[in-house]
């Protein structure tokens, strides 16, 4: 099996059976993220305790990158702390800019770097990261 075959199967298991789709209650903040160049609109709630980032949900319809890239992130970022997740965030905004990779690497979110061949795609893929800077950014102001 070559990496793209193993990439594509990753992508599609996440997007078949995703992880953390739903909605969140009580959340501390949630934030909606559209691309109409796709079609996706994604919600994203986060709940934050003692800067730890206790549970996190994505709900909405999208292609299968969209989707796939939500349920990847929210397994990533659960449980880790809020400034662990920022540095997520940039990490893979940088890859799928076609920056470097953390020496740790990204786990499976590495399987959307071929996202990056189609940059009309490359949205689809970060949407879901940029929602959730922005519910992490409402939840700082309201602490």
């Amino acid at each position: 099996m070559s990496l793209d075959d193993l990439y594509r199967e990753t992508i599609l298991d996440h997007y078949g059976h995703p992880r953390n789709k739903g909605v969140l209650e009580p959340a501390d903040a949630t934030r909606e993220g559209v691309n109409p160049l796709c079609g996706d609109e994604l919600r994203v709630a986060v709940r934050v305790r003692d800067g730890i980032v206790e549970d996190v949900r994505f709900d909405g319809k999208g292609c299968s990158i969209s989707q796939a890239s939500a349920s990847m992130m929210t397994e990533m970022v659960k449980g880790k702390r809020v400034e662990e997740v920022a540095g997520l965030i940039a990490a893979f905004k940088t890859m799928m800019r076609g920056g470097e990779m953390p020496p740790e690497g990204l786990g499976d979110l590495e399987a959307l770097q071929g996202v990056r061949k189609f940059p009309v795609r490359v949205k689809c893929a970060t949407l879901v990261w940029i929602t959730l800077e922005m519910a992490l950014a409402d939840v700082k102001h309201e602490t």
